[in-house]
C-alpha cells in the first residue's frame, strides 16, 4: 500500500515539474517576441470630438407635481363615478313600480373613453385647479362622472336623462369656506377666460350672458360663454344622491370642444357605449 502511494507521488511530482518547464518556455518565447515602440501624439490632435457637458433636469416626481398651491392637484382621478352597489334600491320615479339599483362604483367601469383611453373634459379640470389656486381652498367634486345607471338612481327624472355626467363633460362641487358664498367662486371662474390663454380677447370666451329664457331645473339665470355653462344650485334645488348636503353647489357644463371644434352634446351611444365594465 505505502509502495503504491509513494509511485503516485512521485508522478504527480514529475508531472508539475513538466508543467513548470513549459510554462518558463513559453514565457521566454513570447518575451523574446515582443516589439515597444513609444505612441507620439501632438497636444491638440483629437481622436474623437469633445462633448459638451450640459445640466440635465430631471423630471419630477409625482408627489412634487401632485399640487396646485396647497391643494392636491384635480385630475381625471377625482371624477370616478361614486356608485356603491351597497346602497339600498329605491323606488324609480318614472316606474313606481320598479325598484332602481346604484352601480358598482368607479371600481367596476371606467371613465368615459376617447381615443382609447379614459377622458374627462380638460376645461374642467382646468377650472377647478384655478379656482384652488385663487381662492387659497380645496375644491370638492360631489358628482364627476356617472355611468347611466348611478345616474338614474341618483336622479331618476326626465330632465337628468341627458346630464353630461354621463360623457364626462359635467361636474358638481362646492368650495371649503365658500359654501355660502357661490357668487365668489362664479367670478373666479369667468376671471380664467379673462385672464388664461388662448381666451384672452376672445369676445366669445371672455363675455358671459345669462340663461333666462329656458325652462330649467334651478332659480338663478345660468351663466355661460362658448365653452362652458354654470349652474348655480341653491341649497333647496338639485338634491339628489350625490349631493347630500345643505349647502348651495355649482355644475359646470361643457359646451364646447375647442380641440374638436364641436359642440359637445348627450347622446345615448356615448353615455352608455361609451366605457367599460370589468
Amino acid at each position: 500500500m505505502l509502495r503504491v502511494l509513494s509511485i503516485s507521488l512521485g508522478v504527480c511530482v514529475v508531472f508539475l515539474a513538466c508543467s513548470r518547464i513549459e510554462h518558463s518556455e513559453h514565457a521566454k518565447v513570447k518575451q523574446s517576441n515582443e516589439s515597444k515602440e513609444k505612441i507620439h501624439r501632438q497636444s491638440q490632435e483629437r481622436h474623437y470630438p469633445s462633448l459638451e457637458l450640459c445640466e440635465k433636469v430631471r423630471d419630477p416626481y409625482p408627489w412634487e407635481s401632485g399640487y396646485v398651491g396647497l391643494y392636491p392637484k384635480i385630475t381625471k382621478e377625482f371624477f370616478r363615478c361614486k356608485g356603491d352597489s351597497k346602497h339600498l334600491p329605491h323606488v324609480k320615479e318614472d316606474i313606481p313600480t320598479q325598484l332602481a339599483y346604484d352601480c358598482g362604483g368607479g371600481v367596476k367601469h371606467s371613465l368615459p373613453i376617447q381615443g382609447g383611453k379614459e377622458f374627462i373634459y380638460p376645461i374642467l379640470m382646468d377650472l377647478l385647479n384655478y379656482i384652488q389656486l385663487k381662492m387659497q381652498a380645496p375644491v370638492v367634486i360631489t358628482c364627476g362622472h356617472r355611468c347611466p345607471q348611478h345616474n338614474a338612481y341618483s336622479d331618476g327624472s326626465i330632465y337628468n336623462l341627458s346630464s353630461k355626467h354621463m360623457i364626462g363633460g359635467e361636474v358638481d362641487f362646492y368650495v371649503v369656506g365658500f359654501e355660502a358664498k357661490p357668487l365668489e367662486v362664479v367670478e373666479v371662474i369667468v376671471g380664467y377666460f379673462k385672464e388664461k390663454e388662448p381666451y384672452k380677447r376672445m369676445k366669445e370666451y371672455e363675455q358671459f350672458s345669462r340663461l333666462d329664457h329656458v325652462k330649467l331645473n334651478v332659480k338663478t339665470p345660468p351663466w355661460y360663454n362658448k365653452e362652458i355653462l354654470i349652474k348655480l344650485y341653491q341649497k333647496d334645488e338639485g338634491r339628489d344622491f350625490d349631493n347630500q348636503h345643505s349647502y348651495p353647489y355649482l355644475s359646470l357644463q361643457v359646451r364646447f370642444d375647442r380641440e374638436k371644434n364641436e359642440k359637445v352634446t348627450y347622446s345615448w351611444e356615448k353615455a352608455f357605449h361609451g366605457y367599460m365594465r370589468y
